[in-house]
């Protein structure tokens, strides 16, 4: 079954029209413009070898300035502890992010909600450089129970379109924000019309 949402999150990261508007869906208009922004900016998504080869995730999303192994995980409740396997495979992660400067992230799809329902928490490897360093400020890391065990708490997780928002962005501006006030100046325009045609009928009855 986790195939099935491997691939749903593939065809997003890959930047195909179909897949990231099927997952956007039931998202409000600025969400659905924010994930929008990666068919500009697409990733080549491979899938591991094996899918869970240790360290190196179940996707491998790609692009010229970055690079990152990805976890898939799905689950009909919101928080997902990790043990035995889903442990080694966490550690694993670490490993091979420190070992060659990567930020492995781990992907979690809630089933069943409306909206957004894809997470991303990033894995804490350490000091991290460039940009890689940069966002490690903006993707919130997996939070941790009481004992200091990472875990995964949908609630806490950055929701799918800001995160692609954020890796998708072009240099020099926000696409969101441009796109946001040339909304808002349709709205106006479209506005101002019924204001003037309301003015007029005003100025007739005057009359």
């Amino acid at each position: 079954m986790t195939g099935q949402y491997e691939r749903e999150l593939r065809a997003v990261l890959a930047g195909i029209p179909k897949g990231v508007d099927a997952v956007t869906r039931s998202c409000d208009a600025v969400a659905k413009a924010r994930a929008r922004q990666v068919i500009e900016r697409p990733f080549l998504v491979v899938r591991a070898a094996g899918s869970g080869m240790e360290g190196s995730g179940d996707l491998l999303a790609l692009r010229g300035d970055l690079c990152f192994p990805i976890e898939v995980k799905t689950s009909k409740k919101s928080k997902l502890y990790l043990s035995g396997r889903t442990w080694d495979q966490y550690q694993a992660m670490i490993y091979e992010g420190q070992r060659c400067d990567l930020m492995p992230l781990y992907a979690f799809r809630l089933k069943g909600v409306r909206g957004d329902s894809w997470r991303i928490f990033r894995v804490e490897v350490g000091k991290l450089s460039g940009r890689l360093g940069m966002l490690t400020r903006r993707i919130p890391p997996l939070p941790k129970t009481r004992n200091g065990k990472p875990f995964l708490d949908w609630e806490q997780g950055m929701p799918l379109h800001k995160f692609l928002a954020l890796v998708c962005r072009t240099e020099g501006g926000n696409p969101v924000d441009s796109l946001s006030k040339r909304a808002k100046s349709v709205d106006y325009e479209t506005e101002k019309p019924k204001e003037e045609s309301q003015m007029r009928i005003t100025d007739m009855v005057h009359l």
